[in-house]
């Protein structure tokens, strides 16, 4: 049941009161942004439609709390409104034991989306209200912001997607208490919130954060707004309502002592009980609830592959966007299927996509950070949410998104194209060398690097059809079509991608190749040559070089030379998987030769940087010759 205006304020100061002790019983927190983030926290959660008994209601409205180390009024909202035991959160904030971290987790009711690294929350609001617009969802998305993360410039990105897809289920309400960490935020660098709002098409309200008639005033005059998203500047006083604490920035990130405790509780009246709150800490195990993360499961129709024939000579890139576009009519009827676009549509083949589903294909521009959080935050709503870019701006660039994306668990798939040295000309910058270590850094992401068009489309199939995140690496020069040692098709019309599992190109003795990508039609190459001259050397595919099977690949392994041949940073790819696997198996191997990228590449076509680097198809049969005496 929703509480009234005046149950609200008697609320407030009890959650100020639970704040202090919350901070207190874990010596760490932040206790003065959470009071003058309190009012509008109860304001919001109360008035959205939200019901603890039914906290993961797919017709819910969202709130994205961007400060996220305002936890402690969080978390005093929300249990106080019911959605949780407050007492649990009291005696276990930032107890590793308990769920109720430093900065605010998803999985917890209420929370939709893990924060702390500032300035990111706007655009996971962005893609959850878009992800609504597409699901014909009447459901509105609340983003609590503060004044200190203000200058980020993914917030800027954030605001103008949102005006440019005229999100009127989205509001922004911006705690402007004027105090961060190092002091005043007008004197650390001053932002005039509300006109850079108003400067993007954003619907302006200011308020007084405090003041909870004009609060809950300004959310009913947002939801009438239709001609786009809406922002309220709510001033505050951070401290609110202990007077040794308002306005002073020392109170930031620092809870209070015992003496100062006491003080605080009796100004607020409310009863100081933490010892009951230490003991229950006291008690805490290291066991904890695990989270709720609560994606909406699709029922993803994969199809039939695309098979690419032996005279087929094409990029993996756009096997891949054949395929997406495959899905989209597949699954056009159950759900949408959205591909989030950054100025590269040529380049990373969305042409086609974008044909047959137009109202999937959502263009960004220039503005990757952005693109990435909206995309994994709309993967959780019930969108099968693909983003595509180049190598070096979909992973490099966008890493601490990236790695957001897999603290949340999202259900989110990239698509990224002109990886290796494949860039050619463009140079250093543009040359993707090294996702295979970006992503090795990540716990529930899974990659794969085809090795051929075939493979690419079975894979994008399974990114699908998967639940969690997948990154698909992909090259940019034209391919031909692996075939196995009769010369028919490698991945046939029976082949199914399956994660983990190793592809056994050519098998010889002697000596293994242990590649992946484009490279590996460069290794059969190589083989097929050597075989001529009485050679026959292995061949190994590993398209999925963070999950490899040593059992798939032992005796390719053992007793012989081992090649690792890949258009990476020679420091953190397969060399380093390999190695390790090597090593925490106990094989015996008789040697290790790693060819790989040990430089950043300069520019030139990729037949004259293959052979600068010493890997084109001469250069291997060359060394392999060498090693094989």
């Amino acid at each position: 049941m929703k509480k009234s205006i005046s149950e609200l304020k008697k609320l407030s100061k009890i959650c100020r009161g639970d704040i202090l002790k919350m901070t207190y019983v874990s010596k760490s927190g932040h206790p003065g942004g959470s009071m003058s983030s309190i009012d509008i926290y109860l304001s919001v959660f109360n008035r959205a439609n939200m019901n603890p008994e039914k906290p993961f209601d797919v017709n819910r409205d969202k709130t994205i709390i961007s400060h996220g180390h305002t936890s402690p009024g969080v978390y005093a909202a929300l249990g106080r409104l019911g959605f949780f035991n407050i007492e649990e959160a009291l005696a276990g904030f930032r107890h590793p034991g308990s769920i109720f971290e430093g900065h605010v987790t998803r999985g917890i009711p209420g929370i939709e989306w893990s924060t702390g690294n500032l300035g990111q929350g706007l655009s996971a609001g962005v893609g959850m209200a878009l992800a609504a617009k597409k699901l014909n969802n009447n459901s509105r998305v609340y983003v609590l912001s503060s004044d200190g993360e203000s200058p980020k410039g993914q917030i800027a990105e954030a605001r103008r997607t949102a005006k440019k897809e005229n999100l009127n289920n989205l509001t922004v309400i911006v705690d402007y208490n004027d105090i961060q960490i190092s002091g005043r935020a007008r004197d650390v660098l001053y932002v005039d919130i509300a006109s850079e709002y108003k400067s993007a098409g954003w619907n302006i309200i200011e308020i007084d954060g405090h003041n909870f008639e004009q609060i809950n005033a300004a959310l009913e005059s947002a939801e009438n707004y239709k001609l786009g998203p809406t922002a309220i500047i709510a001033k505050t006083i951070i401290g609110k309502d202990v007077s040794f604490m308002e306005n002073r920035h020392e109170y930031h990130g620092s809870p209070l002592n015992e003496t100062e405790l006491e003080k605080a509780l009796k100004e607020l009246n409310v009863e100081n009980d933490v010892k009951k709150y230490i003991e229950m800490r006291n008690k805490l195990t290291l066991e904890r609830d695990s989270h709720n993360y609560n994606n909406v499961k699709l029922d993803v129709n994969t199809g039939k592959p695309i098979m690419y024939t032996r005279e087929t000579t094409t990029d993996n890139r756009s096997a891949w966007g054949n395929a997406v576009a495959d899905l989209a009519v597949l699954n056009k009827d159950k759900f949408p299927v959205v591909t989030i676009d950054c100025d590269l549509k040529p380049s990373v083949k969305l042409a086609k996509f974008e044909k047959v589903n137009p109202e999937g294909y959502v263009q960004i521009g220039i503005q990757e950070h952005n693109a990435a959080t909206i995309g994994g935050a709309m993967s959780t709503c019930g969108v099968l949410t693909f983003f595509t870019d180049f190598g070096v701006f979909g992973l490099d660039e966008v890493f601490n998104q990236q790695r957001l994306n897999d603290i949340n668990h999202t259900n989110f798939n990239t698509a990224i194209t002109h990886c290796g040295i494949d860039v050619g000309e463009d140079g250093k910058t543009h040359h993707a060398i090294n996702y295979i270590g970006l992503v090795r850094n990540m716990y529930n992401t899974q990659l794969i690097v085809p090795a051929d068009p075939n493979q690419t489309d079975r894979a994008i199939r399974y990114a699908a059809s998967h639940e969690g995140n997948v990154i698909t690496a992909m090259g940019r020069s034209k391919i031909p079509v692996i075939l196995n040692e009769n010369g028919e098709i490698f991945f046939n019309e029976n082949y199914e991608f399956e994660y983990g599992k190793a592809d056994i190109f050519r098998k010889g003795k002697g000596l293994t190749i242990f590649t992946y990508g484009s490279f590996a039609n460069m290794a059969v190459n190589a083989a097929d040559e050597l075989k001529k001259e009485g050679i026959n050397i292995s061949v190994v595919n590993l398209s999925t070089p963070l999950s490899i099977n040593v059992e798939e690949i032992k005796e390719f392994i053992e007793d012989n030379i081992v090649i690792t041949y890949e258009d990476h940073n020679v420091n953190s790819g397969i060399a380093n998987e390999l190695s390790k696997l090597i090593v925490e198996n106990g094989l015996k191997v008789k040697k290790i030769i790693n060819m790989g990228v040990n430089e950043y590449a300069p520019s030139g076509s990729i037949k004259y940087l293959l052979k600068y680097f010493g890997m084109d198809v001469e250069s291997l049969i060359k060394k392999i010759k060498e090693l094989m005496k």
